[in-house]
């Protein structure tokens, strides 16, 4: 296996080849994803928190099955808040729609000054599914 094993998922070369930047990197049996936000097509931050919060879980999901994964196989969760108090309602109620059932993965929320325009990122740590 090559050293870093980058995650490509469909739609993102253009982001790994101008950025340097690689949306999940697989060591061994673990999927390690970079942050995810949620811009529009273009790029940009989804200025409505709730449908942001929904779109970085989209691209989180797409990273994950691009790997072989689903959201069943994350095991360790961060989550990035520029205003963790008034926003944490919302995000929860997108996360219960997305993250099934117990036993749930560890979870980690920071509260940040800044995410380049966004107001919420997530990144994760998954257990790849042996190939049956």
């Amino acid at each position: 296996m090559a050293k870093r094993d980058a995650i490509v998922p469909p739609g993102r070369q253009a982001l790994y080849d101008q950025h340097r930047y690689s949306a999940a990197i697989r060591s061994g049996d673990l999927l390690f994803v970079s942050g995810q936000v949620g811009s529009r097509e273009d790029g940009s931050p989804e200025p409505d928190y709730a449908t942001q919060v929904r779109r970085a879980f989209e691209r989180l999901d797409a990273v994950l099955t691009a790997a072989g994964c689903s959201f069943d196989d994350v095991v360790d969760v961060t989550t990035f808040h520029t205003d963790p108090e008034t926003q944490f309602e919302t995000m929860m109620t997108v996360r219960d729609t997305v993250i099934g059932t117990p036993p749930y993965p560890n979870w980690t929320a920071v509260g940040v000054t800044w995410l380049a325009g966004f107001d919420f990122e997530i990144k994760v740590i998954a257990r790849i599914p042996p190939v049956a």
